[in-house]
């Protein structure tokens, strides 16, 4: 019988949680270290590993750390990790990885300087030599995720760009698309509506059966809806929808954050992010309409926590678990849980405070064990 785990990282820890879906709970099990503050975390095809990016670097352009890797853990059936082989050495700090969809390779993104590197993965699981990529290559600016489309014919980089701010004008967006073959990138196409300026991509997923592409714009606080023909995106959204509730405060800080896509493929989620408690700490509902893709928004509800950085849908679709990035104004970093209704519409059910020690949980994800 299939088990699904949930992994959460504060620091350099990665911590299982069991999860009952029924009960909507979350109960610790054991915790792993990396070498340094984990970034983002990616499973083997197979379930039966995981690579996590770790980093002792700052976030956003602050740069500095010396310590970047890439390490695996075997998965044992109760979902408890441990370290799997050696880690690799990456040149500056991680901001996004995935695998290839054979996982035969590691696709690391790096924002500062802006790069997208390639790894292979060993036969044993453990990670590999880089794979080199032509020169001509173009991340963007501020690469913020990568991730191969699910027929593994090609790798969309996700390049968020820079709001104007002081005397420093707008630094455009951009959605990097290459073809892809055996861990080598090529034939790059660049979506950048209106030169890139006002489009201001974050983090994209995909429709579980259709060509349809969803993408939050994180300085715009909207979702970007695409459509991908023969392996090709349309010069420019085919919509674009506003992710936050008018009705509310907003933050001076707000941003948009990961957007995911129900396992059903009829709805879709993008949290809201504020630095603050004032602001929107939300997830934002969006029914996806079934003959054009279009999403509308029907619901906002708060995630009780500042700054959901993270979350994660069960595969049955039934739970959702969102993981906050740290805690302010009185309120603890936490993962609250959510009951998904059988129309999308989330409601509330528990909250676990989470001790940090002054580190922040940049990530939580799910497994699904064989």
């Amino acid at each position: 019988m299939p088990k699904t785990v949930l992994y959460a990282s504060v620091g350099p820890n990665t911590t299982q949680y069991d999860i009952d879906v029924d009960a909507c709970t979350l109960t610790p099990r054991g915790s792993v270290s990396s070498p340094a503050n984990v970034q983002y975390v990616w499973p083997h095809a197979n379930r039966r590993f995981i690579y996590v990016a770790s980093t002792d670097s700052g976030s956003g352009m602050s740069g500095g750390g010396t310590n970047h890797h890439v390490t695996a853990y075997a998965i044992d059936a109760s979902g408890a990790l441990s370290q799997h082989g050696a880690p690799i050495p990456l040149p500056t700090r991680p901001i996004h990885m995935a695998t290839d969809i054979p996982s035969e390779h590691v696709l690391v993104a790096f924002n500062n300087p802006p790069s997208l590197r390639i790894y292979k993965i060993n036969a044993d699981g453990t990670p590999g030599a880089e794979v080199p990529q032509s020169p001509s290559i173009d991340p963007g600016i501020f690469p913020h995720q990568v991730l191969a489309t699910p027929d593994g014919k090609q790798v969309i980089l996700v390049a968020r760009g820079f709001d104007a701010k002081g005397d420093k004008p707008e630094e455009p967006g951009a959605l990097m698309v290459f073809d892809y073959a055996g861990g080598v990138l090529s034939n790059q196409q660049k979506i950048a509506p209106n030169g890139g300026y006002g489009f201001g991509p974050r983090h994209l997923d995909f429709h579980p059966t259709r060509d349809w592409i969803y993408v939050s714009l994180e300085r715009q606080d909207q979702i970007a809806f695409f459509t991908r023909t023969d392996g090709k995106l349309p010069p420019d959204a085919l919509s674009r929808v506003d992710t936050l509730d008018h009705d509310q405060p907003k933050s001076d800080e707000q941003l948009v954050g990961t957007v995911h896509v129900h396992p059903n493929g009829r709805f879709a989620y993008v949290a809201n992010r504020s630095r603050n408690h004032i602001g929107q700490n939300s997830m934002a509902v969006f029914a996806l309409d079934q003959a054009t893709g279009m999403p509308s928004r029907i619901q906002n509800v708060d995630t009780h926590g500042v700054h959901p950085r993270t979350f994660h849908i069960d595969p049955s679709g039934r739970m959702m678990v969102v993981a906050h990035i740290m805690g302010a104004g009185g309120i603890p970093c936490r993962l609250t849980t959510f009951r998904i209704a059988g129309d999308g519409t989330l409601s509330f059910a528990k909250a676990y405070d989470i001790e940090t020690g002054g580190k922040y949980q940049w990530w939580a994800g799910m497994v699904t064990i064989p």
